[in-house]
């Protein structure tokens, strides 16, 4: 048994142990009828989200926004796009959300705006070396008459990270760096205005009541000076993972000045209104690098950054133990915030990853979320690890961000149309990578069709296309059944209330090639990560205890030692004066 124990000191802030809601608000819920999600909608289904047991919601990005990347692609930072309401729609949802004790986080965007942002749109108009073009990364091209991009980089979303432009005189001219698509020009952080602008922008959201942001695309913010050529990747590399092996834009060591500037702001604002507990959480995938993740959790910059270790792990007990394991003891150490997840906007769904034939295997480990293998699913075997994952990691010191639709149970929609697909990946990759769509698909509420099941007031066809049968996983059909994906996650976010925060993670059975199991406090949490049922070595629990099932993922178990097959389960182990006092 090893124990890690943190450094403790400001355990009252409440992220250290919060239960985060992921909406993605276009597929959230729809209120005026025009098949997208807005936030109406999302003021509307406030109950489900109280009802399951969340302390706070993080809105991804609802800025004016071309949605060429539904709203990653931002126009204007300080207001609200038309099609999901409005400034005075956004103080109703952070009031009504506040009524119910749920906090409201936002999602920034500051590696790139949209093409359509004011300062880019100026950038065009303006001559090369111009202040306006200093704010972006635009370069002379290579090649006698500039004819070739200034580097050989690669973008996120497949093809070339640079893009020319006409000039003024109807000329070809410079290149414009895009580490996603070309209507997403990245910005240049050693620009003063850059800075200037991010630093109004956190104070006028913070002014409107909002308590953090996630922060997007950290990993990518800064650049190298004089922008150098990446250096070939591997043969074999996937085409969505090139850009990740290029130094030069990935994990630049320069842009944590930024992050520092962003905390001191912080700090500052909640000097200036006291009773305020503002978080920010970093989106910096950094698996197996601990090195990087510390540095982004140091007391400078972010409070939390996502541990992405556990999302990216296998269905393969060592790996898993590892994943959560090393992230856990190098940042309660250090004091640092945990931040954990199974499922985001950008990765396909738990229930269709764990349900992949070599979800087993260590072989099917690619270390990034856009990578995936070609296995065939089973859905049943899926929906059973997912149930035991989520009571898992619910029980993992730190906090817990879902994702919206996985307290349902929705699988990844594999076979959606390609002419109804809108991701820029499909479309950069002619269709070589599926993208991201699958996990966006609007949400079911309800086992009635009508309405595109409870997502919209009318019967509209939403912007992505839901399965015939997607009312199957309708929530309002889940809330009545005690067995149901809804009914687990509302139980054992309930029951996670009741672990101390501070107690640590204690690893047990850690030779175990069958079971991967920890002790917080009085409660044991095993996960059985084999196809057949596993009994609990009588080691666990002494003779002088009682042990009681609190929770436990596989619907109809009896005996809490004995754990069914892919499943989790909590055990509190009490001194038997104390049961039967």
């Amino acid at each position: 048994m090893t124990t890690v124990q943190p450094v403790v000191g400001h355990r009252s802030e409440w992220w250290r142990s919060a239960v985060v809601y992921q909406v993605y608000v276009r597929s959230f819920a729809d209120a005026n009828g025009d098949g997208r999600g807005d936030l109406h909608g999302v003021i509307s289904r406030l109950d489900h989200l109280a009802h399951l047991g969340v302390d706070a919601i993080w809105l991804t990005p609802c800025y004016p926004s071309p949605q060429l990347d539904h709203g990653y692609d931002v126009a204007d930072y300080f207001d609200i796009e038309p099609t999901y309401g409005d400034l005075a729609t956004f103080d109703r949802l952070v009031a009504a959300a506040g009524a119910r004790d749920i906090r409201v986080l936002m999602d920034v965007v500051p590696n790139h705006c949209s093409d359509r942002h004011a300062w880019f749109q100026a950038a065009l108009r303006a001559p090369a070396g111009s202040p306006e073009r200093a704010r972006f990364y635009f370069r002379d091209g290579r090649g006698d008459a500039g004819e070739q991009p200034p580097n050989n980089w690669r973008s996120v979303f497949g093809g070339g990270a640079w893009t020319r432009v006409t000039e003024s005189d109807g000329q070809l001219g410079q290149w414009y760096l895009h580490t996603f698509t070309p209507e997403q020009p990245d910005f240049d952080w050693d620009s003063p205005d850059v800075v200037e602008h991010f630093d109004r922008m956190l104070r006028f959201w913070f002014d409107r009541g909002v308590d953090g942001f996630r922060v997007d695309a950290v990993g990518v913010v800064g650049k190298s000076p004089g922008l150098p050529d990446a250096p070939q990747s591997a043969p074999g590399t996937a085409e969505n993972d090139v850009w990740a092996h290029n130094p030069h834009t990935v994990f630049v060591p320069s842009a944590h000045e930024a992050w520092r500037h962003w905390r001191r702001l912080i700090d500052q604002y909640q000097v200036d209104n006291p009773g305020r507990q503002l978080v920010t959480v970093s989106e910096a995938y950094t698996p197996g690098r601990l090195d990087l993740l510390l540095q982004y959790v140091a007391p400078d910059e972010f409070h939390q950054s996502f541990c992405f270790d556990l999302m990216l792990s296998p269905w393969v007990p060592s790996m898993l133990r590892r994943a959560v394991g090393d992230v856990y003891a190098a940042l309660a150490a250090a004091g640092a915030g945990l931040a954990w997840t199974i499922n985001n906007h950008d990765t396909q769904r738990s229930v269709t990853r764990y349900g992949r034939a070599d979800a087993a295997f260590a072989s099917s480990y690619t270390g990034n979320n856009l990578v995936y293998t070609g296995a065939p699913v089973d859905l049943v075997v899926g929906a059973r690890r997912a149930r035991a994952m989520a009571v898992f990691a619910a029980a993992i010191p730190g906090s817990l961000y879902l994702y919206q639709g996985e307290e349902l149970g929705l699988p990844e929609v594999l076979d959606l149309p390609a002419d109804r697909r809108e991701d820029p990946i499909f479309q950069r990759t002619q269709g070589r990578e599926l993208g991201r769509d699958g996990c966006r698909v609007p949400l079911p509420w309800t086992a009635d069709p009508a309405g595109s099941f409870g997502f919209s007031p009318v019967d509209v066809e939403p912007w992505l296309p839901q399965p015939a049968g997607w009312g199957s996983w309708g929530a309002d059909a889940q809330a009545l059944d005690p067995d149901s994906m809804l009914a687990l996650y509302r139980g054992a976010l309930a029951a996670r209330r009741d672990i101390d925060p501070d107690a640590p993670l204690q690893w047990l059975l850690t030779d175990s090639d069958t079971v991967v199991a920890f002790r917080r406090g009085e409660m044991i949490v095993a996960m059985n990560m084999t196809d057949h049922p596993v009994m609990l070595p009588g080691s666990l629990v002494a003779d002088d205890v009682v042990a009681a099932l609190v929770v436990s993922s596989a619907a109809g178990q009896v005996d809490p030692l004995v754990v069914p097959p892919d499943s989790c389960t909590w055990v509190r182990v009490t001194a038997r004066e104390a049961a039967s006092a």
